[in-house]
């Protein structure tokens, strides 16, 4: 499994034009082959911070993902609302276990 996982900003005065579109990113993602989980997430003790967190099942299915029209869309988006401090990491990961 590779996991994703990180964060990236947004002014927050740009967070209620900013929803719509991750939850259309979210829902297209969701749908493509090889997706385990794609969620981003509102920090709520940090007003514009948004967490990201993803599990796919391949590298392969993960830079397939990276060159479908919706990223490159979202990529043009996102620099229009303001996007900044984007960190976002992968790993390789075995089988998870419950904690």
């Amino acid at each position: 499994m590779i996991v994703v996982v990180g964060q990236f900003r947004f002014p927050p005065e740009r967070m209620e034009e900013a929803r719509p579109v991750m939850r259309r990113v979210m829902e297209f993602t969701r749908a493509e082959p090889g997706c385990v989980e794609y969620n981003y997430g509102e920090d709520v003790l940090d007003p514009g911070l948004i967490r990201v967190s993803e599990v796919w099942e391949s590298r392969e299915q993960l830079a397939a993902h990276m060159q479908t029209p919706h990223m490159a869309r979202w990529q043009r988006e996102r620099a229009e609302l303001g996007l900044t401090e984007r960190n976002i990491l992968v790993y390789e990961a075995g089988e998870g276990k419950s904690l």
